[in-house]
């Protein structure tokens, strides 16, 4: 006998989904409204500006200023925020759950109601200009960049989420009210509640604002084609060289995900993980090794992560190769396959025990999927994942000919990097 879901999902008239987890065991509630809009969705001469509307929205509304919104959230305890990826946008409050109904008003208020005044658009200007600049301080995150850049040139999913400073400098209200209409529609928007509030409840207090949404349509973004990848460097005086490395690999629906998957935990997702057992515990090369997946609509990628002395650098990715070179080799053996998946479903687990994991899940399913996914479901395509599935996927995916590599770092230029990756 199958258990009941905690899971619960209603489609408003405007196709606008409500999704709850419930969580009594919960003290806190974890709340989000969710658009299915990001980076990749904006036009040619539009980059930065879904960042910049996520901003904005904090600035006011006709009923209440900028402190007053987060005061009405801070002020029982709970804390307020949003951020900004490739394909979506997310606004999220949490709080002790009798303070459900104050997170609700507030995200909603701010989604439905913030009016872009002048003097704040100016401000935040401003800010977000100082958050690209402060790019230069993070080497690590300067790296992940130049790697989305080098895996889709001259594609939106290349560009810094942020914008560039020319891009920001000529975003206007108009832009922001555009992007808005166009995209913040019930057709975009999901409302997620995880923590010890009922389905019902959560209807009541949000069914009327969301319905005020217009109906719309379902935004699209521009489709990747995989293109030829490149090679970046920043020749800069950082000290550590911060090397990342990209292979293009499948989407978030392909059935080669979960292999994929259990292919970036052995490889390098933890301390038990060929990369850094290697680098790290052998060599040692560097303090972190660390490979992660990025899954979208219809593109993905494999990402390989070190920082280290530059002067090691072309042994690290010497190294690297070899180890990739295994996997496509032969496939794992049977313990290595076991450990990874009990690791990759052992995460999982630990992560749904937040609220806030609880919504996140929630929501990406119904973009991915349409629906809300079990996590039972997803261990048991973890489980039946085989040795030779990961072999094929390695095989097809770990193609150094074709990789993108990003360095920020000194000494070093595009064609130096160029040899030691693709020989």
């Amino acid at each position: 006998m199958t258990a009941p879901s905690q899971y619960t999902v209603t489609i408003l008239s405007n196709g606008a989904r409500v999704a709850t987890a419930w969580m009594p065991h919960m003290r806190g509630a974890s709340v989000g409204v969710w658009a299915e809009v990001g980076g990749r969705h904006e036009r040619r001469g539009e980059g930065g500006v879904a960042h910049f509307l996520e901003h904005l929205l904090f600035k006011g509304t006709g009923n209440r200023s900028a402190r007053e919104l987060t005061a009405a959230v801070e002020g029982v305890g709970g804390y307020l925020n949003a951020y900004t990826t490739e394909d979506h946008t997310c606004y999220y409050a949490k709080a002790d759950a009798s303070y459900f109904g104050r997170l609700a008003d507030v995200l909603l208020e701010m989604y439905l109601d913030a009016d872009f005044p002048e003097q704040e658009l100016e401000r935040e200007r401003e800010v977000i200009r100082e958050e690209i600049l402060s790019l230069k301080d993070s080497p690590s995150q300067w790296a992940e960049d130049l790697l989305s850049e080098s895996l889709w040139p001259d594609h939106p999913l290349g560009r810094p989420l942020t914008g560039t400073l020319k891009d920001v400098e000529r975003i206007g209200r108009k832009h922001l009210v555009a992007f808005r209409k166009r995209h913040y529609t019930g057709r975009n928007t999901i409302f997620t509640v995880a923590g010890p509030v009922p389905h019902e409840e959560v209807l009541k207090q949000v069914r009327e604002p969301l319905e005020r949404l217009p109906k719309g349509t379902a935004s699209r973004p521009v489709l990747s084609a995989h293109p030829e990848a490149a090679i970046r460097v920043a020749d800069e005086d950082t000290g550590q060289a911060h090397f990342a490395l990209g292979f293009h690999t499948c989407s978030r629906t392909d059935p080669r995900r979960f292999a994929l998957r259990l292919l970036s935990v052995m490889l390098g997702e933890n301390m038990s993980s060929r990369l850094f057992q290697t680098l790290r515990e052998r060599l040692g090369y560097c303090y972190a090794a660390q490979s992660s997946v990025v899954a979208m609509e219809e593109a993905g990628a494999l990402c390989i992560y070190t920082d280290l002395d530059p002067a090691k650098l072309e042994k690290a990715v010497a190294a690297i190769r070899r180890e990739c070179a295994r996997f496509s080799a032969r496939p794992p053996s049977k313990k290595d396959l076991q450990m990874a998946a009990q690791y990759a479903i052992g995460q999982t687990r630990l992560a749904l025990d937040s609220a806030t994991q609880q919504a996140s899940w929630m929501a990406e399913s119904l973009m991915a999927m349409g629906r809300v996914v079990e996590p039972l479901e997803v261990e048991r395509a973890v489980l039946a994942v085989s040795a030779d599935e990961i072999y094929a996927v390695a095989r097809e995916c770990l193609q150094f000919e074709g990789a993108a590599a990003a360095l920020v770092g000194p000494g070093l230029g595009t064609e130096d990097l160029r040899k030691m990756v693709r020989g």
